[in-house]
């Protein structure tokens, strides 16, 4: 339908290495430090769940210790690669979406795709080729993906007993200000900087603010304590 455009494989060089910090040295700063911890956990947590629902798909259960190596293996990747000029390295939902549409489930398969993607990022025509896909092409497969992660995470809500009023409530909260980003970018404007790089995302603020109400309804104040106080006397 003439909506790709090959123009840019023709200065495209076949093989490339990438420059070390490529942007320069690296400079350390506190308020951007403390917000990027705060991202980093978050992360650690989406990537968590990513593995959670991986295993639930592929029917094999994950464990402590999967888990602990997979946030090793991100940490790990978000420690190299900004030499290499690229951001953190986490655990993509999409690839669960992915899992589901085809079927593919084998870790060799996945090891192979990690080559590919290795070969790819020392070939800048490789990559050049992959930005001639159109829109459109990119919307459709996205469609799909993201459908399948939406339909995976009301599964796991699901079974958050939402019978309970505080879980429901935690839900719609979090969900609610979770979309605030997505649905008016410049809510946060007004913020300083340093808060904006958290709040202004819907992941960021969605987490931080689960685990906080779900800290305060399910781990303190009255739930704790009538966990702990006697039961009252049947009478006779």
């Amino acid at each position: 339908m003439g909506l790709a455009d090959f123009s840019a494989l023709k200065e495209a060089d076949a093989f490339g290495l990438p420059s070390l910090l490529h942007w320069g040295a690296p400079s350390f700063s506190l308020a951007p430090i403390l917000s990027m911890c705060v991202v980093m956990l978050v992360i650690l947590t989406e990537s968590t769940a990513d593995m959670i629902a991986l295993g639930k798909i592929v029917d094999r259960p994950v464990d402590e210790k999967t888990i602990a190596r997979g946030l090793r293996a991100d940490a790990l990747g978000s420690a190299v690669s900004p030499f290499f000029n690229g951001f953190h390295n986490s655990a993509f939902a999409q690839n669960i979406g992915l899992v589901v549409i085809s079927g593919v489930r084998s870790r060799f398969v996945v090891a192979l795709s990690g080559a590919i993607l290795v070969l790819i990022g020392l070939s800048p025509a490789a990559g050049a080729l992959i930005a001639v896909v159109p829109m459109p092409v990119l919307a459709a497969v996205s469609l799909f993906l993201f459908g399948s992660i939406a339909l995976s995470g009301i599964q796991m809500l699901l079974r958050a007993d939402l019978q309970r009023g505080d879980n429901t409530l935690i839900a719609v909260v979090t969900i609610g200000v979770g979309l605030i980003p997505a649905v008016n970018g410049s809510f946060y404007a007004s913020f300083p900087d340093w808060a904006q790089i958290v709040l202004g995302s819907g992941i960021s603020t969605g987490c931080i603010l689960a685990v906080s109400l779900n800290l305060l309804f399910n781990h303190l104040g009255r739930k704790a304590s009538s966990a702990t106080a006697p039961e009252p006397a049947l009478p006779h």
